[in-house]
C-alpha cells in the first residue's frame, strides 16, 4: 500500500533513488559550502539542510544521530556540529541556505542554480535603515551661502 507516500518531490526517479540523491547533495553542500545543481533539486534539499543545521545548533547526542542518519557521513556531521558550536549560525533563526539562479542549461533548458550555505550574520532591520540614510541639508542654509557669494562680488 502507498499510504502517506505521496508527499515530497520525486525528482523524476523512484523513492529510493530520490532519497539517495538528496543525501548525496546534502553531503556535497556541507562539504563544499556551495554546489551547482538544478532548481528542483536545490529546493528539495533546502529543508533537509536547514533541519541538519538546526540539529547542529542544538548539539545534543540525539540531534547528532539524527543528522548522521540524514547525511550519512559521521565526519561531515562532526564538522557541521563544530561550526555550529563556534557560533556560525548563532544569530540566525532559519534561512541557512541561499539559492541563486544561473539561467537555463544549454541542452535541455533546465534551470541551473547555485545553492550555498549562508555564513553572514543577520542585519538588524531598524539599525540598517537608519544608518544608511543621511540627513539632507536644509534649503535655508544653501540660500545663506548664495547670499554671501553675492556680497563678495
Amino acid at each position: 500500500m502507498r499510504h502517506n507516500k505521496k508527499r515530497g518531490m520525486k525528482l523524476g526517479t523512484d523513492a529510493s533513488h530520490t532519497r539517495a540523491m538528496k543525501r548525496g547533495l546534502v553531503a556535497a553542500l556541507f562539504a563544499n559550502d556551495r554546489i551547482k545543481t538544478l532548481e528542483p533539486r536545490a529546493k528539495a534539499i533546502r529543508s533537509d539542510v536547514d533541519r541538519v543545521v538546526t540539529w547542529a545548533k542544538r548539539g545534543d547526542l540525539h540531534a547528532r544521530r539524527l543528522a548522521i542518519r540524514l547525511v550519512g557521513d559521521k565526519e561531515l556531521v562532526r564538522e557541521v556540529f563544530d561550526r555550529a558550536a563556534q557560533g556560525q549560525w548563532a544569530d540566525r533563526n532559519g534561512g541557512y541556505t541561499r539559492i541563486m539562479r544561473l539561467g537555463p542549461r544549454k541542452g535541455d533548458a533546465a534551470e541551473v542554480v547555485i545553492i550555498e550555505l549562508v555564513t553572514e550574520s543577520v542585519r538588524k532591520a531598524g539599525k540598517a535603515g537608519s544608518s544608511s540614510v543621511k540627513k539632507v541639508e536644509k534649503v535655508k542654509e544653501v540660500e545663506k551661502v548664495e547670499e554671501s557669494a553675492e556680497d563678495a562680488e
